[in-house]
């Protein structure tokens, strides 16, 4: 009995990030539903924790449920992405203001680490290395915004940043966007280990800003 109570939460756990992982590479796609019984069997569990990581992961907003019919990936729309741009321009640069005064060693050092990976995948022209991209992408952003130290401004940022928009849009970057991107990311942690906040804040603007221009001129080419 204590061994099931021990697992069951680790198996949700477990369920969670793989779906989520999937979202955020592409392997969803949106309005593309995420079976239980599927699941289940790919990933050798049981359905019971499949349903609660569906569940969570509705609430939370990267599935909807569709009555009689299951979970599927939530699509965004434009009006969607544009929000989320004016948001995360809006509180980003303060998450990463604070994130230079309060950012702990360990923090910094995993945040290069990740910067490193996605500087190592972005040598490369695959879309496995783009989509794996993505997926740390995210989490270099999230950890960033926790970094920050504020609990509420993370909650609030995270339902922001889970979004994702830039992940539909990675494998129709040019390769010297993607190289930018890197250049970006590694400006930041510079400007934090220096402790200039200001600096952190324009780089952090002027990576956001790029990536919008990017969303919207595919977009106006009916990138979708």
């Amino acid at each position: 009995m204590t061994t099931k109570q021990t697992s069951y939460p680790t198996a949700v756990a477990q369920v969670y990030e793989a779906i989520k992982r999937r979202i955020l590479d592409g392997s969803y796609q949106p309005h593309e539903y995420v079976r239980e019984t599927s699941v289940a069997k790919e990933l050798e569990v049981s359905r019971t924790p499949v349903r609660e990581a569906l569940r969570e992961l509705v609430s939370e907003g990267w599935l909807e449920a569709i009555p009689h019919h299951g979970a599927r990936v939530t699509a965004w729309t434009e009006q969607d992405a544009q929000e989320v741009f004016e948001i995360r321009l809006l509180l980003e640069p303060l998450a990463i203001h604070r994130a230079t005064q309060h950012i702990q060693p360990a923090q910094l050092k995993q945040l290069q680490q990740l910067a490193k990976r996605m500087e190592l995948l972005a040598e490369q022209a695959s879309d496995s290395a783009r989509n794996e991209i993505a997926a740390l992408n995210h989490e270099f952003h999230r950890e960033l915004i926790r970094a920050s130290g504020s609990q509420r401004l993370a909650m609030v940022l995270d339902m922001v940043v889970r979004t994702s928009v830039t992940r539909r849009n990675l494998q129709k970057y040019q390769h010297d966007h993607l190289l930018r991107s890197m250049r970006h990311h590694r400006e930041m942690l510079v400007a934090i280990e220096s402790g200039n906040a200001q600096w952190a804040e324009n780089v952090m603007r002027a990576h956001l800003l790029a990536a919008r221009d990017l969303h919207l001129q595919f977009e106006d080419a009916g990138g979708g």
